[in-house]
């Protein structure tokens, strides 16, 4: 491949002046550009951004880390993101730790290798702080969808506990008494609150936590909704309503409800979280609480754009907690036709 030095060479002028070209055109005739860009055209020549990146010591991009990628929710967050980012110039780099701590450690050390402009990251764990890895090397972060103290960091998260009141005071407001609650790991802090949500509805309609049925799924897919979904029907008669902590555990759910005959809303009522776009295009409409995905992700890379120029106290930056509020979106799956 055909480096700076062939393309000067072939267009009669200095490497310094190739560079400029590039990177300071103004400084350069008309002429002279024409010549470069003749040469870089005709031999095929690609800048290196990374050896670019190296000797201005910041990249062009910035790192997205999610727990799934295949999760519509963290798709839509990072449109959002890639909203943001491409106004300023910048790309988005988008990785999946697919809920493990470990894979999480080790993408933070391959963002700080590559020294990234900033990083949005959702962590995994609920006790720990993944992103001292990013302090070291001074790459400026953003936490979504989870809230953290602003002595921290900036965050950008929902509501989630609110957003599981919504979901049991629909419930129960429909007559329902024994609620399933379907989960993946209790390490995810939006597990615990979407619980802590349900939990503080069934206390505000009189009844104790036992009205709660706690069903645990491996992970926060269609495949463990189905595996939770016939532990469900293990228990019926039983609960007469389900709340679950992602549109996809409830859509595996209803498969398996369909499967074993059991009829929704009728028979079981089921809610979602998240209002992913197929949660309304289901055969029997899914009611969710909607998780402002987008907007989670514009906010967060705004915020990250914010800390990138001012970084640090003594430049002026504070961080910023911003928490939005979850909607309860109902359809069919809730609430039986008249």
């Amino acid at each position: 491949m055909a480096g700076i030095k062939e393309v000067a060479q072939q267009a009669g002028v200095s490497v310094g002046t190739v560079s400029n070209v590039l990177n300071r055109p103004e400084r350069v005739s008309t002429e002279i550009q024409a010549r470069v860009h003749a040469a870089i055209a005709s031999l095929g020549y690609v800048r290196s951004e990374s050896a670019r990146q190296l000797r201005a010591g910041r990249s062009r991009m910035l790192g997205l880390l999610v727990m799934d990628t295949g999760n519509p929710f963290f798709a839509s967050l990072a449109r959002g993101t890639e909203e943001v980012a491409a106004r300023a110039g910048l790309g988005v780099m988008v990785c999946n730790s697919a809920e493990s701590a470990t894979a999480e450690q080790s993408y933070l050390s391959l963002f700080a290798e590559q020294r990234l402009r900033g990083v949005l990251l959702a962590p995994v764990a609920a006790d720990g702080k993944p992103w001292q890895a990013l302090r070291r090397p001074n790459i400026p972060f953003v936490v979504v969808d989870r809230a953290v103290d602003t002595q921290e960091a900036c965050s950008v998260a929902a509501d989630d506990v609110l957003g599981g009141m919504l979901a049991g005071r629909h419930l129960l407001g429909a007559g329902h008494r024994r609620i399933a609650y379907v989960h993946g790991p209790d390490r995810l802090q939006q597990v615990q609150d979407r619980r802590a949500g349900l939990l503080r509805a069934v206390r505000e309609a009189g009844m104790g936590a036992d009205a709660v049925i706690d069903i645990p799924a491996e992970k926060l897919d269609v495949r463990a909704g189905r595996d939770a979904g016939a532990r469900l029907m293990g228990l019926l008669p039983g609960p007469t309503a389900v709340f679950c902590a992602n549109d996809l555990l409830a859509l595996g759910v209803m498969q398996t409800a369909f499967d074993a005959q059991i009829r929704i809303p009728d028979d079981l009522a089921v809610v979602g979280y998240d209002d992913i776009e197929f949660a309304e295009a289901c055969l029997i409409p899914l009611t969710s609480v909607r998780h402002p995905s987008g907007e989670i992700g514009r906010l967060a890379a705004e915020l990250l754009l914010k800390e990138i120029e001012l970084l640090g106290p003594e430049h002026g930056h504070q961080h910023t907690g911003i928490v939005l509020q979850p909607e309860l979106v109902v359809r069919r799956s809730s609430t039986p036709r008249p």
